[in-house]
């Protein structure tokens, strides 16, 4: 199997880092460059301004057919919806298998434990309670003082810009791109670039399920979940011998799986993939979506 990968620039090559699962495998993952993380985060703000705006043109036309306590009531709902928006955007998409908004999906990139675990609902949930320090809190402060009628002093409002700043461009300063979220939460942001699967992958795992050499039972294809096929996939691509052995040793120790004379370690992979692959659909198509080895369903 022949796979082009583009050739990396030297400025990309700085974001490279080593990552190893716990499944054992060594993958080189490239970190989200503060350009791209900007990018995504703009793109996200947009999807939530126009939600607002949305929201406010309900609420502006509820308000006005209603008599005046019910106009407080719908206002008190707007905020609340505001509130909901902006705090559970992030939340509710970064919790998803994907685990990245729609800004991140379209610039390709996810967030990722910096231990090479499983990205945990605690670690997202940190994350995303920092940003409201880091981003919001300025912007709301000033907002809500001007509303109340309060006089801003300028001093107040250039603190305001500073701690933004500051925030904002703290990527900019550390190696690894990361927010005070992401140090705090333990995660990364990093790029993952969706492949179609290579033809001569697809068919070469289709032909291997149907030997008499590996046959597989329920039990053993349903060892693992969706996020170690796609390891798996990306193992398979790489090619890496030292790769290639310690991730078929990990996975027949685990499946109780004795390899035949003369069996190589891409042939069982190869092998597994198309099993495991086949399993992840079949149940799919009955509505059952296993996240990963951890997941139960």
């Amino acid at each position: 199997m022949t796979v082009s990968h583009p050739q990396a620039s030297p400025a990309s090559k700085s974001l490279v880092r080593a990552l190893v699962t716990p499944e054992g495998v060594d993958l080189r993952l490239t970190l989200a460059s503060a350009g791209e993380r900007a990018a995504a985060l703009l793109l996200d703000l947009v999807i939530i301004v126009v939600a607002l705006i949305v929201l406010t043109i309900l609420a502006v036309a509820a308000a006005a057919t209603m008599k005046a306590k019910s106009q407080e009531v719908v206002q008190m709902i707007w905020l609340l919806g505001a509130f909901v928006l902006r705090s559970g955007y992030f939340l509710l998409f970064e919790l998803t298998s994907r685990a990245a908004t729609p800004g991140k999906r379209a610039l390709g990139l996810r967030v990722v434990a910096r231990d090479g675990g499983r990205l945990t609902a605690e670690a997202v949930f940190t994350r995303n309670a920092l940003r409201e320090i880091e981003v919001f809190l300025p912007p709301i402060f000033l907002m809500a003082s001007s509303v109340a009628g309060d006089p801003i002093d300028g001093l107040i409002v250039l603190m305001a810009v500073i701690w933004s700043g500051a925030f904002m461009l703290f990527p900019l300063f550390n190696r690894d791109r990361l927010r005070m979220g992401d140090i705090v939460a333990g995660t990364w942001v990093v790029k993952s670039p969706r492949f179609a699967l290579a033809p001569d992958l697809a068919g070469a795992a289709n032909r291997s399920v149907f030997t008499p050499a590996f046959t597989f039972t329920p039990e053993q294809v349903n060892a693992y979940g969706v996020k170690e096929l796609e390891i798996l996939e990306d193992v398979l691509r790489r090619r890496d011998p030292r790769t290639l052995k310690a991730v078929a040793s990990r996975i027949q120790g685990k499946i109780g799986w004795a390899p035949a004379p003369g069996e190589t370690d891409v042939a069982f992979l190869t092998a597994y993939y198309g099993a495991l692959r086949g399993r992840l659909e079949h149940r799919l198509l009955f509505g059952h979506r296993r996240r990963d080895k951890f997941d139960k369903a």
